[in-house]
């Protein structure tokens, strides 16, 4: 069973910055995809970032671009997303999730293993 696991997050002033991490075990497969979601209360979940297993391929969205960037340590079995330059609109709840591929998307529909979340809040 795939599980994913989130840390990080917390209180941050604007221009801040903050690392989530996500620790996944539980792969049967070496081609999956990591995404990177956040939602506020009242929105849809908005995909942010994601990256390919493999690393070859990463996709940030365009709220995020040169702002947002997402790692992995393989040995650790663990993806990051670091986040500079924060701005308040960046408050958010935001998750890890995994789907089966390695193509990267946005869509929150195409995942089907989800981290527990974790709350960034940005100050301004």
């Amino acid at each position: 069973e795939v599980q994913l696991v989130q840390s990080g997050g917390g209180l941050v002033q604007a221009g801040g910055s903050l690392r989530l991490s996500c620790a996944a075990s539980g792969f049967t497969s070496d081609d999956y995809a990591i995404g990177w979601f956040r939602q506020v209360p009242g929105k849809e979940r908005e995909g942010v970032s994601c990256i390919s297993s493999n690393a070859d391929s990463t996709y940030n969205a365009d709220s995020v671009k040169d702002r947002f960037t997402t790692s992995t340590d393989n040995a650790k079995n663990t993806v990051y997303l670091q986040m500079n330059s924060l701005k308040p609109e960046d408050t958010a709840v935001y998750y890890c999730a995994t789907h089966r591929t390695t193509e990267l998307s946005t869509n929150p529909y195409v995942y089907d293993v989800w981290g527990q979340g974790t709350q960034v809040t940005v100050s301004s």
